[in-house]
């Protein structure tokens, strides 16, 4: 239907680097690490209660169980600094929490709730550091905690006490199987003892469902140590193609075929795999590769790295898999052990923009330096995150730098080009999704959402013309987007051209997105403009079902309704539109003093004074 509604902010190619389904990709897999290995028994003081078990976040489950203070905690003036935390941590509001649980834990330092609250909140908001003297409280005074001994862990790995580590996960006192296993593994390397890390691997990839993890973190360990032809003998075994569905993974096997002295393979690798649709990363390495040069390998050069990569792993098998919050346990863990690991900075960054934490968000990007490959991705992160906290200027500020530095990449231009549209400065962003399309291969498909957007840009300026003639090429590149269908034919409805050819549109648009209530609403609405009343009743009033407090949605429903001689329940439908009006994204598209004149005059009236046609007489015909 219009416009507002397909406001997608385009599709970061920068988020395709943070996704890691793991070394393992069958949702089974998964299931298993999420029900058994990885989750185990948490927390504070009763190892049964499960978050698996009951599909909560560690956060909400934490903050559930700290309900349950004693009566005393209250009673010695802590009730201020605990209810602002606990508010705080339900609002994602990682630091202040901290800080509040922190100066709760003053009055009563030895209270497992706090203590383990304060934990979660410090190293959600990156502070391991502050974290861990919390985590050895917790340790010493007994209650199991799963963060605790998380914390506890990553302290045994960055002293590099590997014996610690390892007489920690052989007496339990860990993190969980899946973990254990592989940090145990890079902790024998990291001793010296190869083949007892060999042997671990081995011993992890005979649990089901974790084999493609064991397998992927042994080719990273022996391409560490310098084996690089048993690396590659692992990543080209059929048995562990899941160790190719990462971005990670492929990079870390081009290495080692570069290393390897096989360019030529590592060139057809990366052209099969991402084609032309490379970023500055990516075409760093195809160009060492035809030049016949090696790629360095960096993805896990030593014990302390590979266990990043763990947590890092798992962060990513966590994906979509679990809570948010908890995710990112993980993601700060692996940003915690490499400072330099992009991705996990990455994968950190945008958690916290989905958790809304959108400070966070913006310090944890800009920590990406500019030497970096993907400090465009960060930049361009960091821009969205500032947009979605309302910090319109300085997000167009970033954006507007990275296009005079990274002018060469076109999601950048097509990035500033969603923030112009969300300012309606129209002329502005036509021009930069112009800039991004220049700058895309001509056979890519991809680029159907620019076209999208652009003629978006300029329906708005009133370039009818150049709006249809991009909106017909982004269906050229994507002949069934219902969104272009939708918009494209809702619009010649609007304009009272090509009717039947945008019936069809929409009903397309429809069919793909049947629960779309601005699509139905825009498959009833032009029935009506067809003078196929009752058809259009039927649709609008599902449309308004999907979208009952849409003002347009509403107002559409009432001329309907009008049109069918239903003219009460018209007026009140009207009402309900303008109730809706404030506060509404769609308020741009209705005409409060219009919907007003037709409760007063009526809708045949309305449509007079404005020299339209009349409503049929004889409907449906």
């Amino acid at each position: 239907m219009r416009i507002w509604r397909a406001a997608l902010w385009g599709c970061p190619l920068f988020f395709v680097k943070c996704l890691c389904t793991g070394a393992n990709g069958g949702g089974g897999a998964l299931r298993l690490l999420l029900r058994t290995l990885l989750l185990g028994q948490l927390v504070i003081g009763d190892p049964q209660v499960s978050i698996a078990r009951f599909g909560l976040s560690r956060w909400a489950l934490a903050l559930s169980l700290s309900l349950a203070l004693p009566a005393p905690v209250l009673a010695q003036g802590l009730a201020g600094a605990y209810l602002a935390g606990r508010q705080a941590a339900y609002q994602n509001d990682y630091s202040a929490a901290a800080d509040y649980f922190t100066r709760a834990l003053a009055r009563d330092p030895s209270n497992p709730a706090l203590l383990e609250n304060a934990t979660i909140a410090h190293v959600s908001a990156g502070r391991i550091d502050r974290a861990l003297p919390i985590a050895r409280k917790i340790t010493a005074d007994g209650p199991p905690s799963q963060v605790g001994q998380m914390v506890m862990v990553l302290d045994d790995i960055d002293r590099g006490d590997y014996a610690t580590l390892l007489n920690r996960i052989s007496e339990d006192r860990a993190i969980g199987p899946l973990v254990d296993g592989l940090i145990g593994a890079w902790a024998h390397l990291g001793m010296g003892d190869a083949r007892a890390a060999l042997a671990a691997f081995d011993d992890l990839g005979r649990t089901r469902g974790l084999g493609g993890f064991a397998a992927y973190h042994k080719a990273l360990a022996l391409a560490s140590v310098g084996d690089l032809e048993g690396a590659e003998a692992l990543f080209a075994d059929a048995q562990n193609s899941n160790m190719q569905m990462t971005r990670r993974g492929v990079i870390a096997h081009l290495s080692i075929l570069s290393q390897l002295g096989r360019q030529a393979d590592a060139v057809a690798m990366l052209d099969t795999l991402f084609g032309a649709d490379l970023d500055p990363e990516l075409r760093q390495i195809q160009a060492l590769l035809q030049a016949g040069q090696a790629v360095p390998y960096t993805t896990a050069r030593d014990a302390r790295e590979g266990m990043a990569e763990v947590f890092y792993t798992v962060a990513g098998a966590l994906l979509n898999e679990a809570a948010d919050d908890f995710t990112l346990l993980y993601a700060r863990m692996a940003q915690f052990l490499r400072p330099s690991h992009t991705d996990a900075v990455l994968m950190a960054a945008n958690l916290l923009d989905n958790l809304e934490r959108y400070d966070l968000a913006v310090t944890a990007f800009k920590s990406v330096p500019r030497d970096d490959p993907s400090y465009h991705a960060a930049e361009q992160g960091r821009a969205e995150a500032l947009r979605k906290d309302g910090r319109i200027d300085a997000a167009a500020e970033v954006l507007g730098q990275l296009a005079e530095t990274h002018g060469d990449i076109a999601s950048v231009h097509s990035s500033l080009g969603d923030l112009m549209r969300q300012m309606k400065d129209w002329d502005r962003a036509a021009a930069a999704y112009g800039r991004a399309l220049a700058r895309y291969d001509s056979a890519d498909r991809t680029q159907w959402f620019v076209y999208y957007a652009r003629a978006i840009s300029y329906e708005r300026m009133g370039d009818w013309p150049r709006a249809e003639a991009d909106f017909r090429r982004a269906l050229e590149l994507n002949p069934e987007q219902p969104q272009v269908l939708n918009y494209l034919g809702y619009s010649l409805v609007e304009k009272h051209q090509k009717l039947d050819e945008a019936l069809d549109m929409i009903e397309r648009a429809v069919a793909a997105r049947p629960d779309s209530g601005y699509i139905v609403d825009s498959l009833g609405w032009v029935l009506y403009k067809l003078g196929r009343y009752s058809e259009a009743v039927v649709h609008m009033e599902r449309a308004t079902e999907l979208m009952p407090v849409d003002p347009v949605v509403n107002d559409h429903l009432g001329d309907v309704y009008w049109a069918v001689g239903r003219k009460r329940e018209a007026q009140f439908q009207w009402r309900r539109a303008l109730s809706f009006v404030d506060g509404s994204e769609s308020a741009d598209d209705v005409d409060p003093d219009r919907i007003r004149r037709k409760i007063e005059a009526g809708l045949d009236q309305v449509l007079a004074e404005e020299g339209a046609p009349p409503l049929k007489i004889a409907n449906d015909n």
